[in-house]
This record gives structure tokens, sequence and C-alpha cells, in this order.
């Protein structure tokens, strides 16, 4: 399991990587623009990721 966790992680930061590679000037601007978001904004939109992620992760499996 743990094995499992530390490749999910890796490919975890090599998606997160990848837009500020390819667009870095979109991926700031994108970045400022949540910063500005209000905190239950940004709470919403961390729950949609994670319901999204869960999601994913059941039809997959």
């Amino acid at each position: 399991m743990w094995q499992e966790l530390g490749i999910a992680l890796c490919l975890l930061l090599v998606l997160e990587g990848i837009m500020p590679f390819l667009c870095p000037r979109r991926w700031r601007e994108a970045v400022v623009s949540l910063a500005r978001l209000e905190d239950r904004q940004l709470r919403l939109v961390g729950l949609g990721s994670m319901l999204l992620g869960t999601g994913l992760l059941y039809w997959l499996r």
C-alpha cells in the first residue's frame, strides 16, 4: 500500500508540474485569481475537486 501511495504522490507532482511548465503566464494568472477567492468559494472548489477525484477513482476501480 505504501508503494502505491508513493506512486500516486509522484504522479500528482508530475501532473501539477505540467501547467507551470507549458503555460507559466496563464498558470500564474490562475493562481492569482484563486488567491482572490473568498474562503467559502475556495472550500467549495476543494470539495468539488475531492468529490470528482473520489468519483473517478471509484469509476476506474
